[in-house]
């Protein structure tokens, strides 16, 4: 029972340490800005970007497709080829990674 209270212990310090970091650095950013006289507003600039949930949508769709994709693709190979290790994670996982990629570089072009 202690090793899932130091897991838990550990990932909590980890996400702990990475806001802090976060933080401090975007803290000591702006106070050298100001220090040498230039406007801090920068990080303040209007963007226009997309709402969230259309790019999390678009996302979880592109993810989704990879993942019924490669559960097709693992099934073509294994009945042709007959493979059974580790054929289905390895084919689902790439697929839902190309469809991630997918997703990156069509937020891309829907920020633009």
């Amino acid at each position: 029972m202690g090793g899932e209270v130091l897991i838990f212990i550990c990932i909590w310090l980890v996400i702990f340490g990475i806001a802090y970091l976060h933080y401090s650095t975007r803290n000591k950013e702006r106070l050298a800005l100001i220090e040498k006289g230039m406007d801090a507003g920068i990080f303040k600039e209007n963007k226009v970007a997309p709402p969230v949930w259309k790019v999390f949508v678009l996302n979880l769709a592109l993810l989704l497709m990879g993942i019924g994709i490669g559960i097709l693709i693992g099934l073509a190979i294994e009945s042709t080829a007959g493979y059974h290790d580790a054929l289905y994670p390895g084919v689902i996982f790439l697929m839902a990674g190309t469809g991630l990629l997918s997703g990156f570089f069509m937020t891309k072009k829907f920020v633009k």
